[in-house]
């Protein structure tokens, strides 16, 4: 019986990154702008309260971002309108946020993307941020 070596984070993160293209902070800045992207915010409350909100990003907590974003769930938000729903998931560095898209796509929210970097690349773009202890 043959021993399969377990998977590191890194290898994982790789694996997953590679069945989809991530946004860099202004093109997602740009897409919600437009229309074109709900931006969904997973950090925590404390990450929130210190560094302020993305205007008119959907604040999901993780652990309630799936029964939150299915459009077939009886717990969904009403922005999740469809499986065609352009969401980007936006963490505090871009890590946790690529695995939350992995799970979003398994539930068939097949544009599902993440932000580059994170909130934090997402400020350090000088894109709009309100609110945080900074302010």
């Amino acid at each position: 019986m043959a021993v399969t070596r377990p998977t590191g984070i890194d290898e994982l993160l790789e694996r997953v990154r590679s069945t989809y293209r991530r946004i860099e902070p202004r093109a997602a800045h740009e897409a919600a702008a437009a229309g074109d992207a709900l931006l969904v915010d997973i950090r925590y409350a404390a990450l929130r309260e210190r560094d302020g909100l993305i205007p008119g990003a959907l604040v999901v907590e993780r652990n309630e971002l799936e029964w939150r974003l299915d459009p077939q769930g009886s717990h969904r938000v009403p922005e999740a309108t469809g499986h065609d729903l352009r969401i980007v998931v936006i963490c505090n560095e871009g890590y946790a946020s690529s695995l939350a898209v992995a799970s979003l796509r398994e539930l068939g929210l097949h544009r599902a993307t993440d932000l580059v970097g994170g909130f934090q690349a997402w400020r350090a773009a000088g894109l709009p941020v309100t609110g945080g202890e900074g302010t």
